[in-house]
């Protein structure tokens, strides 16, 4: 197979990602046996893939990390909502827009993480705490990706829309949005990569459920296998995430 040929295989990326991974391992395993890396700080990987049986069969990780995909999820769902609703809003009403948003890049920029205590005294030491956590942390880029999909659709697919005399609501749903879709997904995982490291980040913090409260458990043991092993599985999390989205993106880009 030649190169052009392998560049427009779908496996190709596939394979070469694991191909790198795999001597990403393998460079790091060596770096810790020959003691350029300090196995104190940074486990070899031999011990991590060793400690996953440990960390599944003694650490209840499936409960776990079904209660953060589980956060996870509703995250999502609430930053599809609002986040696509209140960009829309935005993009509709012009003042509203320029009162707005600046403030909503300004917020896109802020730790919100730090604000646990205030969300914990109004939700309690609870899922809900973590759930409006994540929502609050990817709003912002739902937002203003939004806004700038749905300013950018070109000026003569809405021209042909005028031609065809379309009322400003088939108008939005015929042209603006299916135009904006690529940017608003580009916004909505972005949203999610936010609010996943937020949802594992609160749990940490407030030592309550799911994956975060696995990795501070390992952490405190100072068990560094199973503290990397769960890590492991948090990417997995976002793993899934990430490939659920985008086929729905990809059906929803055919379907409009």
């Amino acid at each position: 197979m030649n190169a052009a040929a392998l560049a427009r295989s779908r496996s190709a990326p596939i394979l070469l990602g694991i191909a790198t991974l795999a001597a990403f391992i393998a460079l790091m395993q060596v770096l810790v046996e020959t003691g350029l890396l300090n196995r104190f700080i940074v486990p070899p990987p031999s011990d991590v893939a060793l400690a996953f049986e440990r960390v599944i069969m003694e650490e209840h990780i499936l409960a776990r990390f079904l209660l953060t995909m589980q956060e996870c999820v509703s995250c999502a769902v609430l930053l599809a909502v609002f986040g696509i609703s209140i960009g829309t809003l935005l993009h509709k009403v012009n003042i509203l827009r320029l009162a707005t948003e600046t403030w909503v890049a300004a917020a896109a920029a802020a730790p919100t993480v730090l604000m646990y205590p205030l969300f914990m005294v109004i939700f309690g030491r609870s899922a809900t705490t973590i759930v409006m956590m994540g929502f609050v942390a990817g709003l912002p880029a739902v937002i203003l990706k939004t806004i700038e999909g749905l300013s950018g659709t070109k000026r003569v697919l809405m021209n042909v829309g005028m031609s065809f005399k379309l009322t400003p609501w088939q108008m939005f749903w015929k042209i603006q949005f299916p135009s904006a879709l690529p940017t608003i997904f580009t916004g909505f995982k972005l949203g999610l990569i936010f609010a996943l490291i937020n949802v594992v980040g609160v749990e940490f913090l407030i030592n309550f459920g799911g994956l975060g409260q696995l990795i501070n458990d390992l952490a405190e043991r100072y068990d560094l296998a199973g503290t990397y092993a769960a890590i492991c599985f948090v990417i997995l999390v976002s793993v899934c995430f990430f490939v659920v989205v985008e086929w729905f993106e990809r059906w929803l880009t055919r379907a409009a």
